[in-house]
């Protein structure tokens, strides 16, 4: 290969260059990303950067010094518009075309918005200028109303609970982070956000944004009652990037879609949030949007692209951060899946739980115990039994009768 083309420079798309590189591949190399950045990590985005303990440039992944050393054409600031696979060739701005023996696809996803937001004062976070325009709008002191109560819903809420400001949060669901983990954790996560100040309007979905003369003034929810506000952050979920691929002929569907090597078609590999692959691991097929799936996934598309053949089938990891509080997870946490506390007691803001689903633990989290769910996590990776929880824990208990032993075994 002569040309190896990098769509989307973000976490996965300096990853896939980096691998690149490091595995000999030493001919030409373009990243093209649609941000006027150099590459920058994103989960510090809803914490530190938006409070301001972070300078925005602490989140910069690499100095210019290292992404020199790639060797690599960078195209920042340059949208690619089209994919002719048949050609191979990506299309950008204008009649500019690039042609590429291999391709990796690592455009991530795009943030929803709410119908008629297009309003002064309403923010959604995805980019860097994102988090930094909203900061400024956090430092005039404005009443805040978080839509939306997922992973980014909730830590936005909880940095400008930590800014001192006035902030409700709205969810739909009865409860934040239903979706994965539940409704007991999700309760948790709740009682986390009213000890720390926090309002929350969950179990009602928004009708529609209010505004005087184009700026938001409140968001009125299904019940009929309207929650004034100042600044409204729209955290409703994300869809793949994928409009400029609709005429290539790649299969899409929620995301591009490729096989276990992360391959969608000869030559084209994809990585990261947009990238829709069977985790044989798991026997089923999945999207992450996850920051170290998107480093870890990028790393096995490279590989897969110069030969290696050898399927992604990895146990994903993720975390989120709000107040003094870390969760972390290990697997996957379908609908349905039973959870049970084996160890520490969620009374006490320490513990570790199971989740299974079909007779095996597939899931495992931890409240402020990182040593204790990294231990845990061999339970996903072995796929064992869930006896081996059930049979620690007294039968229908929620919390651990018998912890299990964490050194190995039982």
């Amino acid at each position: 290969m002569k040309r190896i083309v990098i769509v989307g420079a973000s976490a996965a798309g300096l990853t896939a260059a980096e691998t690149l590189r490091r595995r000999g591949y030493d001919g030409d190399l373009t990243l093209i990303g649609e941000d006027p950045h150099p590459p920058y990590d994103r989960p510090p985005l809803s914490k530190q950067v938006l409070t301001g303990t972070w300078e925005s440039e602490r989140a910069t992944l690499r100095t210019a010094q290292q992404l020199r050393k790639l060797q690599a054409d960078f195209r920042l600031g340059q949208a690619a518009t089209a994919l002719d696979v048949a050609d191979r060739h990506i299309h950008m701005g204008g009649r500019e075309s690039m042609g590429f023996d291999g391709l990796i696809i690592a455009t991530g996803v795009v943030p929803r918005r709410l119908p008629d937001s297009d309003l002064a004062g309403v923010h959604m976070l995805r980019t860097l200028d994102d988090a930094l325009a909203l900061r400024a709008a956090l430092l005039a002191g404005p009443r805040v109303v978080v839509v939306g109560a997922g992973f980014l819903g909730t830590e936005v809420a909880a940095a400008a609970r930590a800014l001192g400001l006035d902030v409700t949060l709205v969810e739909p669901e009865p409860v934040p982070v239903r979706r994965p983990f539940g409704d007991r954790v999700g309760a948790l996560v709740a009682e986390l956000h009213r000890a720390h100040g926090t309002r929350l309007r969950c179990g009602v979905p928004v009708r529609q944004l209010r505004d005087a003369d184009g700026r938001v003034t409140g968001v009125e929810l299904g019940d009929g009652t309207t929650l004034p506000a100042d600044v409204v952050v729209l955290a409703v979920g994300s869809t793949p990037a994928t409009g400029w691929l609709t005429t290539s002929g790649l299969r899409l569907g929620n995301g591009v879609v490729c096989d276990a090597l992360c391959q969608a078609a000869p030559g084209i590999y994809a990585a990261g949030d947009i990238a829709s692959w069977h985790n044989p691991h798991f026997n089923t097929r999945m999207r992450l949007e996850h920051r170290m799936n998107a480093a870890e996934q990028a790393i096995a598309a490279v590989g897969n692209l110069l030969g290696d053949a050898v399927p992604f089938a990895p146990v994903p990891y993720f975390w989120t951060d709000q107040y003094d509080t870390k969760i972390q997870a290990y697997g996957v946490f379908p609908p349905g899946a039973e959870l049970r506390i084996v160890h520490g007691d969620p009374s006490n803001g320490h513990f570790a739980a199971a989740y299974g689903h079909e007779g095996v633990v597939v899931g495992v989290l931890g409240w402020n115990t990182p040593r204790e769910v990294r231990m845990l996590r061999r339970l996903v990776a072995e796929r064992a039994p869930w006896t081996a929880v059930t049979g620690a824990c007294a039968p229908g208990s929620t919390t651990a009768h018998r912890p299990l032993d964490l050194r190995g075994g039982q």
